[in-house]
């Protein structure tokens, strides 16, 4: 557990200061697609159900209520947003949830409290470890908008078939992880990225 937290921290740290330019740009093209703030904070359910403040850029208009799942074709998604999300740019803020200990590069994603008390046992284990910017679960559901978007009811679709599915991926993580491991799922993360959704 150590090395995998000085692992996130160099990562994190160094990632930071190579992609400032980046995040600075996005920031700005959101500003100026869609005005402020360019920032979007949502709380999720972390290690030991302790709750925090997950951080990505915005991606939908501000102020717009809405389900709590989004789906391909969404009007609330911006112009810049539509970029951020295909691309999962949207993530970058993230590496500041990994630098203060709320996350990990790697882990079980976090999900939102109404979804983790809907399978609180099964999530026991789960929440024993950090929450991750990326899982065996995200690249599965890569393209999980597109996805649900087909389905007759999205809402029951995620929580009767989607999550359940992605709970038991983070249950055999929580089973095997390693090091090893953590590095063969950033490598097929960035792959994924890289490559158009089938």
């Amino acid at each position: 557990m150590l090395l995998k937290r000085l692992f996130d921290i160099v990562v994190s740290v160094a990632a930071l200061l190579l992609l400032s330019p980046l995040i600075v740009a996005l920031a700005a093209a959101i500003a100026i697609d869609s005005g402020q703030p360019v920032f979007f904070t949502q709380e999720r359910v972390g290690r030991n159900f302790r709750r925090f403040r997950l951080c990505k850029f915005r991606t939908m208009s501000a102020g717009v209520a809405g389900p709590p799942i989004t789906l391909a074709g969404d009007p609330r998604i911006t112009r810049a947003g539509r970029f951020l999300r295909a691309s999962k740019l949207d993530e970058l803020p993230q590496l500041w949830n990994v630098l203060r200990g709320d996350m990990s590069l790697v882990g079980p994603r976090p999900e939102l409290p109404s979804y983790v008390e809907m399978f609180r046992e099964r999530y026991i284990p789960v929440l024993e470890l950090r929450p991750g910017m990326t899982d065996s679960a995200s690249i599965r559901y890569r393209d999980e908008e597109r996805l649900l978007a087909a389905a007759a009811d999205p809402l029951a679709e995620y929580a009767e078939r989607v999550l359940p599915d992605k709970i038991a991926l983070a249950e055999e993580y929580v089973r095997t992880r390693s090091f090893r491991r953590d590095l063969g799922i950033l490598l097929r993360t960035l792959w994924a990225i890289a490559s158009p959704p089938r």
